[in-house]
């Protein structure tokens, strides 16, 4: 609602200043006190003419978010009538260019860093009744705005300055001085025709510029000469007329015709003359298009004899470039391929071109496989010089060696005087291997030793991967040993490389024992992997010679069962078990003995009493 009623108000401004007497406004301000408006040139336009305008935001010392820009709608600075009350004349600041309802519409720049700068143009018409002479424009800044802001909530207005000259008519030069261009055909296929059919086709056509383009017409080229032009003539004209192309905007002009009888297949080049205004009312501009199609028809009497292929010109389509995504592929990796496709030929055009990616075997298996099952890309026509992008998402194999394995991308498409001709070219794509290893058992002989003392210990690294592994060694560090390495050297894949050192004891476990072992080894590039394992070694403070080794079980009362404060204290601590099966054991033996020998005497007793009664006497006499 304020953007309505403010554009009102500028246009009963503007024409109360054309309805009385107009001078030059002395505009000509100093922009160097500009805070974020960079001036580095400034602009020169024509009356009546188009003009961009550059403009350049710097965020100076801090950052600035959300950041617009546009003329500057606060124009009744130039639209103010003065009266001089001398002689009751009355004079009027006109602002310079025609307004619509576009004119102070802002354009965003997003974010500007501190320090940083960004750009854009600001498109305008000079007004046709415009005095000559150095105008200085208000630019307006917003920030902080994530939509398109008000116009009349601006943070800064700022200065450039423009010069406006007369124009001197209409020339030649004049006539290529407009800024709106046309591309004819993009993001369509050539159109497609066969004889006696009616051919139905449409041009697309986009306005390539940030200006409107006012009543537009559009004409076919037409030619009696069946060799240029395909199409029957049957009307008087084969104009298409717009009143208002957008900026950017993309019309599609309709045809409908009939091919000619004497038509030859081929591609046929089709010449569009665009008329068109840069505003309204402005002075006509021109322009020339070229738009080809394709015609099945009669075959055209080869004045090239026999069919050679090596008389023949044809496009030559070469790959350019290509990367992929990610950069390294490790078997097994989902990747994308970006393949660049030049058509090399400096004259020579390509169309209906079928590109197909076949990959490396290896077992009969490929290598690399699409994600969606189609290996083939269609670009309907590459002209000379020109590149195309073609993109196709592959899986490898996860089980292939590491090394560079091959996508053949085999072309056919058609040249004017060469139809389906074939070529192949190839990428190398180079596929890595992880690297994996195992260890066997790790021995240990002795598991524990004293302080000074040594020990073995052998065990396999086991290279299960597919690539070699270099430069191995194992580390041996933990406080309670003397620190070892041991280089053990290059393994290749499936083959065991083996570890036997001896470790010093330094000092007294007093952990749980693990020794940590560090595996290391480098890939072909040199790059470092380690693989951490560990072992179990206790190493034990040596007993003094003057040990007591018959310390009674009563003096065990004082000692620290989970460790004691002295040796003597941690021996007693460790052995009183031993101790106590010991005792067990020989009060045992000494029970089964006395058992034994009672049942002997009771043995011996009762043959004592038997041979007494017996013999019929005392048993207290017989031995």
């Amino acid at each position: 609602m304020k953007k309505n009623k403010l554009i009102t108000a500028i246009f009963m401004v503007i024409a109360l200043t054309l309805a009385v007497p107009a001078t030059v406004m002395a505009a000509y301000m100093d922009v160097g006190s500009n805070q974020y408006l960079v001036a580095k040139k400034i602009p020169e336009g024509k009356v009546g003419k188009s003009l961009s305008i550059p403009v350049t935001i710097n965020a100076g010392a801090e950052d600035m978010e959300g950041v617009w820009v546009g003329l500057c709608a606060d124009i009744f600075e130039f639209n103010q009538i003065m009266s001089d009350d001398s002689n009751g004349d009355y004079t009027v600041s006109n602002y310079p260019f025609e307004v619509t309802q576009d004119t102070f519409k802002p354009k965003r720049l997003g974010s500007i860093n501190m320090g940083k700068s960004k750009s854009t143009s600001l498109s305008v018409t000079i007004r046709k009744d415009l005095e000559p002479g150095y105008y200085s424009i208000p630019i307006a800044i917003y920030i902080d705005c994530e939509e398109e802001p008000d116009t009349d909530q601006y943070w800064a207005k700022e200065y450039i300055n423009i010069y406006v000259s007369q124009t001197t008519g209409t020339t030649e030069s004049e006539e290529e001085e407009h800024q709106i261009n046309f591309v004819l055909g993009e993001g369509q296929p050539t159109p497609y025709g066969t004889y006696p059919n009616v051919m139905e086709f449409a041009i697309n056509m986009r306005n390539d510029s940030e200006m409107k383009a006012y009543d537009v017409t559009v004409s076919m080229v037409l030619d009696a000469d069946s060799t240029k032009f395909p199409f029957n003539i049957n009307d008087g004209n084969y104009d298409r007329h717009y009143d208002v192309i957008e900026a950017g905007q993309t019309v599609a002009i309709p045809y409908s015709m009939a091919i000619r009888e004497d038509s030859y297949s081929g591609f046929y080049p089709i010449q569009y003359n665009i008329s068109f205004r840069e505003s309204e009312g402005g002075p006509l501009q021109t322009a020339e298009e070229t738009m080809y199609v394709q015609i099945v028809s009669k075959s055209k009497e080869d004045s090239l004899g026999d069919f050679n292929a090596n008389d023949r010109t044809r496009a030559r389509i070469i790959v350019d470039g290509y990367e992929t995504i990610p950069e390294e592929i490790y078997a097994g990796d989902t990747f994308e391929l970006i393949l660049h496709m030049k058509n090399a030929s400096s004259d020579v055009p390509a169309s209906n071109i079928l590109f197909t990616l076949e990959s490396e075997k290896v077992s009969e298996s490929a290598v690399f496989t699409t994600e969606d099952g189609s290996n083939s890309v269609v670009v309907n026509s590459l002209g000379a010089g020109q590149t195309t992008e073609i993109r196709m998402k592959f899986q490898s194999s996860g089980g292939v060696d590491p090394r560079s394995y091959s996508i053949t991308i085999k072309e056919k498409y058609d040249s004017p005087e060469f139809k389906n001709a074939e070529e192949s070219v190839t990428v190398d794509i180079p596929v890595k291997q992880e690297a994996r290893l195992s260890t066997g058992t790790i021995d240990v002989m002795p598991e524990s030793i004293n302080v000074g003392g040594e020990t073995n210990v052998m065990f396999g690294i086991n290279n299960t991967g597919k690539v070699q592994l270099y430069n191995v060694t194992a580390k041996f560090e933990a406080d309670s040993i003397q620190t070892e390495e041991t280089y053990v050297g290059n393994i290749k894949p499936g083959e065991t490389g083996n570890v036997d050192t001896m470790l010093t004891g330094v000092a007294a476990t007093m952990d749980d024992g693990k020794i940590p072992i560090t595996i290391s080894y480098e890939d072909e590039n040199g790059n470092v992997s380690t693989v951490s394992k560990e072992l179990s070694l206790y190493v034990s403070e040596p007993l003094p010679e003057d040990f007591d080794w018959g310390m009674e079980a009563g003096n065990m009362e004082n000692v620290d069962m989970e460790g004691g404060n002295s040796l003597k204290d941690r021996f007693l601590a460790l052995s009183m078990p031993l101790r106590i099966v010991c005792v067990v054991v020989a009060v045992a033996a000494v029970a089964v003995m006395s058992a034994v020998v009672v049942k002997i005497v009771k043995k011996r007793k009762s043959k004592k009493q038997q041979r007494a009664e017996e013999e019929g006497i005392d048993d207290d006499e017989i031995l």
